[in-house]
């Protein structure tokens, strides 16, 4: 049986450093081969680290990572292109008699790649070209009222703000002729938050990883005070020296647009910056502790009390049977 560890949780939860001591300890105890498998969108791209909290290459502690650096933030990556490279990265793995971890916050990632997506074409270069020109000349407002044209649907969970789905609620009709909340309507029927049902010949462990607020928000006023210090400002200068916009998407994520921002002018001083990252960041959490809460079955854990716990839990799932 090929068997998968998933390690989730909101930002700043301790997943990557949970992982490596599961992963170290699967090597020493269990004497099984064992990797990393990362779902954490920002990791996807090689030229950024520090906003993103990529662990480098001594955190890793020798312990095989995939899915990090393997695109450039100039080729963003989307959710059924994330699919098809981690599905192939895994069933190699497998193949090798390697157990995989899972790791990352990237919710909507996981829930597509162990549920999958509603169908949808190829977006030919004329559709997309078109819909560029059309959206540079005019915004996002007639992508709106064509929504509300012809599919009304879909814009009930979209916020005006978020473009990337509008046009791509857009892009999908014009491919295809089809509404694409009509797609959502039968995975949303499938019940797409049922992890004892997913598309792959898995065993899994899902283990979720949370920290109680007060705390968790010291957590991540520290490590936004670390990434200033370890030179977020200077990663993104040296883009800009580099040649590289900073109007790339990857760029728009919470850290790197507060500190894009700051280099502009926007804010008073770096302590406000600071706080507005941690604020945003705290935001995301909430957010992703809310579409977690929805995913069922998974095994709640506190990463700062738990790390015992968390190790016998994967030894038994993984058939050890001389635990203490």
């Amino acid at each position: 049986m090929n068997q998968l560890i998933i390690i989730s949780g909101p930002t700043a939860t301790g997943k990557t450093s949970t992982s490596i001591l599961l992963a170290q300890m699967i090597k020493r105890e269990l004497n099984k081969n064992v990797a990393i498998v990362n779902f954490d969108s920002l990791l996807f791209y090689s030229e950024i680290s520090i906003g993103s909290a990529k662990p480098d290459l001594l955190e890793r502690q020798g312990i095989p990572h995939y899915m990090i650096d393997i695109e450039s933030i100039k080729s963003p990556m989307n959710a059924a292109q994330f699919i098809k490279r981690c599905e192939k990265t895994i069933n190699e793995l497998f193949s090798m008699n390697s157990i995989v971890i899972l790791v990352g916050g990237s919710a909507f990632y996981l829930r597509a790649l162990l549920k999958g997506m509603y169908q949808s074409s190829e977006v030919n270069e004329e559709i997309k070209n078109k819909l560029a020109t059309w959206f540079t000349e005019e915004g996002i407002v007639p992508f709106i009222e064509y929504l509300k044209l012809n599919d009304p649907h879909s814009l009930q969970d979209l916020h005006p703000n978020d473009h990337y789905r509008i046009m791509r609620a857009v892009e999908h009709f014009e491919s295809t002729g089809t509404k694409i909340s009509d797609q959502k309507k039968i995975l949303d029927d499938q019940d797409p938050y049922d992890f004892t049902q997913i598309i792959h010949p898995w065993k899994i462990l899902h283990l979720y990883l949370d920290i109680p607020k007060e705390e968790h928000f010291e957590i991540i006023m520290k490590r936004t005070h670390s990434m200033m210090t370890n030179g977020l400002l200077e990663e993104i200068q040296n883009l800009k020296l580099q040649g590289f916009s900073l109007e790339e998407k990857p760029l728009s994520s919470i850290g790197y647009k507060e500190a894009i921002a700051f280099l502009k002018g926007e804010f008073k001083s770096l302590d406000e910056c600071i706080e507005r990252i941690s604020i945003s960041t705290r935001q995301l959490a909430k957010s992703q502790r809310t579409f977690f809460k929805k995913i069922n079955p998974k095994e709640c854990f506190n990463p700062l009390l738990d790390q015992d716990k968390i190790s016998k839990r994967v030894s038994h799932f993984l058939g050890k049977t001389n635990e203490s």
